[in-house]
This record gives C-alpha cells, sequence and structure tokens, in this order.
C-alpha cells in the first residue's frame, strides 16, 4: 500500500477535532483488547516488515495511545498507520499480547469515519476494484491482470499471456469459465452483499471517501434490486 505524503500546507486540526478523534478510537470495542501496555522492549519494530522500508515503528503507534498523546496520534493518522500491513506480526510476537497492528485497523477506520485526506489518498486507486467488486461479486477478475494494470506485482505478471477466454474455459467448473470476473455470483447473493454493506456502515464509509463512485455505485444498486424484485415477481406468478 502506498503510503500518502504528509499533507503540507493543510490548516492544522483544531484541539477539539483532534481529541474527538483520539476518543473514536478509545470507543471502540477492540481497544482495551489490542492495548495492554508496553515494555518498550522493540520486539514488534523488530519484526516488522514494514518498518524496513517505510518510517514507520508499531512500538510508536503503542507508546503514543499508551500515553495519550493527542496531537501526535492524530499526526501518525496523517501518514505513518497507512505503512503497516496488516500482518499482525507484532501481534504474535509481543510479550504483552498487544495487536499494534489492530490499533492501527481502528485508527484507519476512524480516519475513514472522519473523511481524512489520507484516507482518501490511499484509497482513491482502490475504486477500481471496490467497482468491480460491487458489480461483478469479485474484486478482481482474469482481464484485469495486465502487466500495466499491475506493475507493483513483480516480473512474473508478464507471464499472464495467451488467449484468456480459451484458458478460461479449460476450467471444469462452469461458473469459473468466464473473463470479465473471477466467477460467477448470483442476483440473489449479489443483494444479499448490498444489504451486508449497508447495515455494516460500508457504504457509508464509501460515501464519506468518494462521493462520486458511491454515487454510481449506489445507482447500480438500486438497478440491481429492482432486477431481483422483478425476478421473484416472475417466480412467484408461476404455478
Amino acid at each position: 500500500m502506498a503510503v500518502p505524503a504528509a499533507n503540507a500546507g493543510k490548516p492544522a486540526a483544531s484541539d477539539a477535532e483532534m481529541r474527538e478523534v483520539v476518543e473514536d478510537i478509545k470507543s471502540d470495542l477492540r481497544y482495551e483488547h489490542e492495548l495492554n501496555g508496553c515494555l518498550n522492549c522493540g520486539i514488534c519494530t523488530a519484526t516488522c516488515p514494514s518498518a524496513h522500508f517505510y518510517d514507520f515503528s508499531p512500538r510508536e503507534i503503542v507508546q503514543l495511545l499508551w500515553t495519550e498523546n493527542v496531537e501526535q496520534i492524530y499526526d501518525a493518522m496523517q501518514e505513518k498507520i497507512w505503512a503497516c500491513a496488516q500482518c499482525m506480526t507484532c501481534a504474535a510476537r509481543c510479550p504483552f499480547k498487544n495487536s499494534p497492528g489492530g490499533l492501527i485497523a481502528i485508527m484507519r477506520e476512524v480516519s475513514i469515519k472522519h473523511g481524512m485526506q489520507s484516507a482518501k489518498d490511499v484509497l482513491r486507486p482502490f475504486g477500481r476494484v471496490m467497482l468491480k467488486l460491487i458489480t461483478t461479486g469479485n474484486q478482481l477478475s482474469p482481464d484485469m491482470i495486465q502487466p500495466d494494470h499491475f506493475p507493483d506485482w513483480g516480473p512474473n505478471i508478464q507471464k499472464v499471456q495467451g488467449d484468456l477466454k480459451t484458458l478460461r474455459k479449460a476450467i471444469p467448473l462452469r461458473t469459473l469459465q468466464t473473463t470479465a470476473t473471477a466467477w460467477e455470483v448470483s442476483l440473489k447473493t449479489s443483494v444479499e452483499m448490498y444489504t451486508i454493506w449497508e447495515m455494516t456502515g460500508v457504504l457509508k464509509s464509501l460515501e464519506t471517501m468518494d462521493e462520486n463512485l458511491y454515487d454510481v455505485i449506489e445507482d447500480f444498486i438500486d438497478e440491481k434490486r429492482e432486477e431481483y424484485e422483478d425476478l421473484l415477481a416472475e417466480q412467484s406468478d408461476k404455478p
């Protein structure tokens, strides 16, 4: 995940705004389970893969939250929390059973809730994947696997060659014989997913992050729900 640049020139948040953000973090049901103190031993940072590539330390996140340093917590949410790979190696190694990765997950969710620019910058490239997921029920599809689409996948992506339609038809399962989606998802399953995303706040978060994408997806969901209602009506009319 690309780490956003610091928001240079952006007006600083007020003390009240920063405290509201920190209180949202602390009020999360997972918070007390993920934070149990800190020996300052550094095991989490020593075993963290992201710490080797970014200016990032899981121990720093724990220390900031443990000492409730409001301003620095808010500052870390502008950039540092997005360096975490969420591998949870830190949680497995911590002698205090802290989970820096779990705490960062909470901080990311709060940053989305508050519409922080750092969250928008990080999530913007995933708009295409989100649209694909909503419209097809799949995050990725064979026709998306192209060298110019995913250069970060390395040189092995160049090996994906040949007629995709022919290659996919060789798969025994009929639901996988498609290139536009990884597999076929039924209309009923899609409508159920939309309901889950609504009830869990996923679509609300999307509206906060990208209103234009949200409008496109809302229109698509409405169409699919109407299509499903028509299907149910047809089935009920049959003898």
